[in-house]
């Protein structure tokens, strides 16, 4: 079978260490029972030998016809569960009905908008396994109180738990990446809503990281917060040094004052 072309417009690095692959692939937990999975742009399928080796329902999307083609004579088994399309741009409730877990060495230039699609979907999505440039698995995994830590790393961490796994070196992949890889997992946690209005703490969180190095008094201060709260010293703090809890809390308050006027 000819090999398929990385395609650099597509951000298509493939890797070609077997022994990562399978790690990769082991990472895959079946949380809470799930056995249905969903690889975003297997290539030439070096990571999707080794998840079809796991008692896993799998599911191939790739937006690069070369790659799609490749697929169905590799593994014709898996007929119409290979799918040409654009994981962005899919409406994922059409394909799963139910829960399902998310694998794949990501695209770098789409990895965070990945990640904000994941978010649309966490009622569904119980698990994601993924590589992606290091400082963004590091950003997505990182604590508060870190530079890292910013607005996807709140946002994803309300509702999953998150493992930095393993470091990935350029020299694995073909063409090689500039830069270094992560591996990283995330689990769905038991939150099935935040106790605030969730598209406020969105807004909240992206205020507040608005300018990293402004104190949150002022990156809030398009939403008017209530005069008597001005003296909590939460607001002389900078966004990054908010978990999830804090922020929550922020936004109640906001939410508190707005019922009040």
């Amino acid at each position: 079978m000819e090999k398929v072309k990385a395609k650099k417009h597509l951000g298509q690095h493939f890797l070609t260490d077997l022994s990562i692959a399978e790690q990769i692939a082991q990472a895959v937990k079946g949380h809470n029972g799930v056995s249905k999975v969903l690889e975003i742009g297997p290539g030439m399928g070096v990571l999707t030998d080794f998840l079809m080796k796991g008692n896993l329902d799998l599911y191939l999307i790739d937006i690069d016809k070369e790659s799609i083609v490749y697929l169905h004579k590799k593994y014709p088994e898996l007929g119409d569960k290979i799918i040409e399309g654009d994981f962005l741009k899919m409406n994922l409730e059409e394909v799963f009905t139910d829960k399902f877990a998310i694998a794949g060495n990501f695209p770098y230039n789409i990895s965070s908008q990945i990640f904000f699609k994941v978010l649309e979907v966490k009622d569904q999505v119980t698990e994601v396994v993924c590589m992606l440039q290091k400082e963004v698995a590091e950003r997505i995994a990182s604590p508060k109180g870190n530079k890292d830590y910013g607005i996807l790393s709140v946002l994803l961490q309300a509702y999953y738990d998150i493992e930095y796994l393993f470091t990935v070196p350029p020299h694995v992949f073909d063409p090689p990446p500039k830069v270094n890889s992560g591996v990283i997992r995330l689990t769905r946690n038991a939150t099935e809503k935040l106790d605030c209005n969730e598209k406020l703490f969105k807004q909240v969180v992206k205020a507040g990281f608005g300018n990293r190095r402004k104190t949150l008094r002022n990156c809030l201060k398009p939403f008017n917060l209530p005069e008597e709260f001005n003296s909590n010293p939460i607001l002389n703090l900078r966004a990054e040094q908010l978990d999830v809890a804090e922020f929550i809390f922020l936004t109640q308050t906001i939410e508190a004052s707005r019922g009040n006027h």
